[in-house]
């Protein structure tokens, strides 16, 4: 089943690829902004529970959509790769076995334990 799961992010990963692809930027940005939603592990430097809210909203994949289908609606390339950025990083995150994480340490996830165990 865990083979399943990563070939599923592996392919909206290629999604969020694709759908890069159709905006009107350099290359160089996706590989420049892939990493920016880790910004959100941050949080754990106060406690493991903001840690585990600010990582979620920057790794949700539903809030990631939400953000794209807002810079469609306005048109709005800018805010449409910052959805693409946000859905495609939960994606690869997810292929790695990083999930969603409970408030109790980051090692905490919706997949498992991470880590040394």
């Amino acid at each position: 089943m865990k083979t399943v799961l990563k070939t599923e992010e592996l392919f909206m990963f290629v999604l969020g690829i694709f759908a890069f692809n159709q905006l009107d930027f350099a290359w160089w940005w996706f590989l420049l902004l892939i990493l920016t939603p880790d910004i959100g592990m941050l949080g754990y430097l106060v406690n493991s529970k903001v840690g585990a809210i600010l990582y979620n909203i920057f790794h949700h994949k539903g809030l990631a959509i939400m953000v794209y289908l807002i810079g469609v609606y306005m048109s709005n390339e800018i805010v449409q790769l910052i959805g693409i950025i946000l859905f495609s990083h939960a994606s690869m995150d997810r292929i790695f076995g990083y999930g969603l994480k409970y408030n109790t340490s980051f090692h905490d996830t919706h997949l498992g334990k991470i880590g040394n165990q």
